[in-house]
């Protein structure tokens, strides 16, 4: 028999946090040897304020800039390839992305692949692509977000949406990880109201699953060190940093997204994303986000405010959200203490007990914030279910973390109960 794991890792992005920080930008790419930097960002992010003036100050370090302002607010194979052909053709020594999780994720991509070589569909993921390792460095990347969502600031993962196969998925390897990031509360104050829901519940339900996963002990112990996988199950760590995440939703999302003057808000769930990388860095996430891979890439009808109308699409924020509830509901016998703790740090929701409490805490704050009110909102119904759990199965370094693994029926259950949550 295998022995059990006994070992877990924590790694982190080193974080620099404040309002004002981002004009640190320069002397950062000075510090990390930075010559010429590929500027990734997405087309409204390029024209504001902000990102102009953290170009002037790379630029006064003495940095030269090349822009890439392509980026999809949910970046597609094209979209990543395009910036591939641009770093490219730029001959850059490093990068920039100013902008949300999107912008950081292809970023990384641009990274990967130019530093790397092959192609994209290479890294990515078993079972859709091939699961490459790489194995040359990658150039430096500086990360600085103006959503507080994502955490890709702090994580190894990229994602992208391939809706030719109605599915997203992603690339996961250390090296990913950007080189520093700058949490600058004041980035994020254009942000539209809905980004801010849509990017706190992303938060929120990266942290739950966290602190939700399987334990690292529960997995067999590899023969190899390059063989434990990035998303490890959770441990003393990064329990409490989920913790923190979960909690500073509960505390800040809902005056982040009432008020966009409210700095401290913002700032506090900017922080609280990055945490929650950290924490989900090491744990990983397993069902909802599962879920959330094919609900964003089945179909593209949806049009959410505050984002882009030219393509349709579900934010992953709210793709995420909308099955968390019966997720949770379903893994509430691994631990119900410590799922009743994940409502409590929430801010619990009125008289709600037991299996319900955490749902009902999810569903508040959704409610509260203007998210969708579940799958059929989205677009979908009854006959949808079976390409959803399709989908979901795919995402197996996701599932393996789960505190209990769900069979197909047990999925479509879940999404089933997440055709409509109120």
């Amino acid at each position: 028999m295998q022995a059990s794991e006994t070992i877990f890792t924590v790694e982190a992005t080193p974080i620099k946090f404040g309002p004002g920080a981002a004009m640190d930008a320069g002397w950062e790419l000075q510090r990390l040897g930075v010559r010429r930097a590929l500027v990734v960002t997405d087309p409204r992010v390029a024209v504001l304020d902000t990102t102009r003036r953290v170009l002037q100050v790379i630029e006064a370090a003495g940095i030269e800039t090349v822009l890439f302002d392509g980026v999809r607010v949910e970046p597609t194979l094209a979209s990543l390839e395009a910036a591939v052909q641009a770093a490219r053709d730029a001959q850059v020594d490093g990068y920039v992305a100013i902008g949300g999780g999107s912008c950081i994720d292809t970023a990384k991509v641009a990274n990967l692949v130019v530093s790397d070589g092959g192609q994209i569909m290479q890294y990515v993921n078993l079972p859709i692509g091939e699961g490459r390792r790489p194995g040359a460095p990658l150039r430096p990347l500086l990360a600085l977000p103006t959503t507080s969502g994502s955490g890709s600031e702090a994580t190894t993962v990229a994602i992208l949406d391939l809706p030719d196969l109605g599915v997203k998925t992603g690339i996961s390897h250390r090296s990913l990880r950007p080189s520093q990031a700058i949490v600058d509360p004041e980035l994020a104050a254009t942000a539209p109201a809905a980004v801010t829901a849509a990017a706190g519940l992303d938060v929120v339900c990266h942290a739950a699953e966290s602190f939700l996963s399987r334990p690292y002990t529960s997995r067999p112990r590899p023969e190899r060190p390059e063989d434990r996988p990035p998303y490890q199950g959770r441990n003393p760590v990064s329990d409490l940093w989920s913790a923190a995440a979960i909690e500073a939703g509960g505390r800040y999302l809902r005056r982040a997204v009432y008020d966009p003057a409210d700095v401290e808000a913002r700032g506090r769930m900017m922080l609280s994303a990055t945490m929650a990388g950290v924490g989900f860095g090491s744990a990983g996430v397993h069902i909802p986000h599962a879920c959330a891979y094919p609900v964003a890439g089945l179909r593209h009808t949806y049009r959410a405010p505050g984002y882009p109308a030219d393509h349709p699409f579900v934010p992953h924020g709210f793709s995420v959200i909308v099955t968390a509830p019966a997720a949770f509901r379903f893994t509430y016998d691994a631990d119900p203490e410590r799922h009743e703790e994940a409502a409590r740090l929430l801010g619990g929701a009125g008289e709600a007990q037991g299996r319900d409490a955490l749902p009902a805490a999810l569903t508040q704050l959704m409610r509260d914030v203007g998210a969708p009110s579940g799958l059929r909102e989205l677009g979908y119904d009854r006959s949808d279910l079976p390409q959803l759990v399709e989908g979901a199965l795919k995402q197996t370094r996701l599932l393996a973390v789960a505190p209990v693994q769900p069979s197909p029926d047990d999925l479509q259950r879940i999404l089933a109960e997440s055709l409509e949550l109120w």
